[in-house]
């Protein structure tokens, strides 16, 4: 990571010396159009702008008057906001807008708004053309600090979430944290419980920077983001170099790897938590709250498997809670939960892979086949019911 007046840039290196960077710091929004055009160089004449009407409101003004600086002819098109809107349906119509804006292979496609934004956006641009070039200027935490680098894009279908996309690697990602001053408390709770995964996952001292500066900031009130705004940007840029140095090592998601350094690891509470969001229908939980209740789950499974203590869950179960009130899930039926999770994505040979904790930030990918049902029953029953 390197820091320079005040923006901090982490490189993102993939394979056949291929690499992009992130460039976090507050007030970045408004050099997006110089990030693109460094990135997709002098020949791209047109930036075809995605977001949703929200976010638009807020930041859209001054993303595409700083790709107009940067001289792109710029068209834009908002979809709808929520996970629900990740669909093949919205993809269909990101497609017939690329084409109308008459995009070339030398274009770019930005993206300009949360997690669900970037992955709908990155899987047209993946797409489109058979590929075109991709930017992302993530707005939410969860999407700054997590989907927005790594190159995952897709959309859910009525299977499951996720089951269609592509990897398609964004030629530049630009993270302002000023952007996190008008999130709904709910969507930084979700961002933050993705901070929260990666510091348990895989870095036992990124977890710790990360429940420190919550525990100041529950102490002091949640809009106090803004009054420790270098803080708040080094924590981010943090997160992104641990998701950064993952990527690198395992791009796409090598599924015969099952060592504490594959990507898979990032899947830490995502197997109950996609299976969350689907029996609910994507309409109770953000994406970041249903993996907090999925870490707290696999932390029970981990425990009653003798993997963790119970101070490693009393530890994760605290910073969840720091993270913020999560929505109800107690009243979830666990046969229910149970029979979503044989759609889960990541199986490999029809078995689902639990990425479990041997302690904090030391993870686990553990086939299903060792993890007997009644004890994901009993885990998910302690782990929900926990509230």
């Amino acid at each position: 990571m390197v820091e320079v007046g005040g923006v901090r840039r982490v490189a993102v290196r993939l394979g056949a010396g291929a690499a992009y960077e992130i460039e976090v710091g507050a007030g970045t929004l408004s050099a997006l159009g110089a990030a693109a055009r460094g990135a997709v160089g002098p020949g791209a004449a047109r930036a075809a702008l995605v977001s949703n009407r929200r976010v638009f409101e807020l930041y859209g003004r001054r993303a595409e008057g700083s790709l107009r600086a940067s001289g792109f002819a710029v068209t834009r098109w908002l979809m709808g906001d929520g996970e629900r809107f990740k669909t093949w349906r919205t993809a269909e119509r990101a497609l017939s807008f690329l084409s109308a804006s008459r995009l070339e292979r030398s274009d770019a496609v930005v993206a300009l708004g949360g997690g669900v934004v970037g992955d709908l956006a990155g899987f047209a641009a993946a797409l489109y053309l058979r590929g075109v070039a991709f930017v992302q200027a993530p707005t939410t935490l969860l999407a700054q600090i997590d989907s927005s680098v790594g190159g995952k894009t897709g959309v859910n279908t009525v299977e499951g979430k996720n089951l269609v996309g592509a990897f398609h690697q964004p030629r530049a990602v630009v993270v302002d944290t000023e952007t996190l001053r008008t999130l709904p408390r709910r969507e930084l709770t979700a961002g933050w419980c993705e901070a929260i995964k990666q510091g348990a996952a895989g870095d036992r001292r990124l977890f710790a920077q990360t429940v420190e500066f919550l525990g100041r900031e529950r102490s002091e009130g949640w809009r106090s983001v803004g009054r420790r705004e270098d803080e708040l940007s080094r924590l981010v840029a943090a997160q992104c170099a641990f998701k950064a140095r993952v990527v690198a090592g395992d791009e796409r998601e090598d599924v015969n790897r099952t060592d504490a350094r594959s990507r898979r690891i990032l899947n830490f509470g995502h197997t109950v938590g996609h299976a969350l969001e689907a029996v609910t229908v994507y309409r109770r939980f953000r994406h970041g709250e249903a993996v907090g209740w999925g870490m707290l789950a696999a932390a029970e499974i981990s425990v009653r498997l003798g993997l963790l203590d119970e101070t490693g869950l009393e530890s994760l179960r605290g910073a969840v809670r720091l993270a913020g009130r999560l929505p109800r899930a107690a009243d979830l039926d666990a046969e229910t939960i149970l029979r979503a999770l044989r759609s889960d994505k990541k199986s490999v040979g029809g078995h689902v892979q639990w990425v479990l904790l041997e302690g904090l930030g030391r993870a686990r990918i553990v086939d299903g086949r060792e993890v007997p049902a009644r004890v994901i029953r009993k885990s998910l029953r302690a782990a929900l019911g926990a509230g």
